[in-house]
């Protein structure tokens, strides 16, 4: 096991197995030394703890940890084109999608879900830039959508 998937595990995690596609995409492509993953849900199991808008059907406390599951299902995407996690040299973009209702603007802080632990995870390597958008749905009613853009080492 990586030593990136053993920081995972002392944190009371577990590395999920890769999410398979829900349309016509792959879960991760590697182009030369980076790694983008495509929109990853909150799948758990093959199935959406919580479905629906957040700050209508879904509280941002519950969004927020949604998106660290995002984070876990894109790292697992990661591990299936480079096969190793200790390959990451840094993520370098995050990009966060929140279904929201009307009036919800804390889409940032529900996007900290998935920032916060990659930093737990990867340390200084977790350090990205990001963006965080609302939207009005997301596949499958789902609250959450997280990609993220790495660079590897060879």
């Amino acid at each position: 096991m990586s030593q990136v998937e053993d920081k995972i595990e002392s944190l009371g995690l577990k590395l999920p197995a890769l999410v398979p596609p829900l349309a016509a995409y792959q879960p991760a492509v590697r182009t030369g030394n980076y790694v983008y993953t495509s929109g990853q849900l909150p799948l758990v199991d093959g199935s959406l703890p919580a479905t629906g808008k957040v700050g209508a059907e879904v509280g941002a406390d519950q969004a927020k940890e949604l998106a660290a599951v995002c984070a876990l299902n894109a790292l697992a995407a990661v591990k299936s084109v480079t096969g190793d996690l200790d390959k990451i040299v840094r993520v370098v973009k995050v990009v966060g999608f929140v279904a929201s209702a009307p009036d919800f603007t804390g889409q940032p802080g529900v996007i900290n879900g998935a920032s916060e632990l990659l930093g737990e995870i990867l340390g200084d390597k977790g350090v990205h830039a990001r963006s965080a958008v609302g939207v009005a749905v997301l596949p499958v009613d789902a609250p959450v959508e997280v990609e993220i853009q790495v660079e590897i080492a060879d």
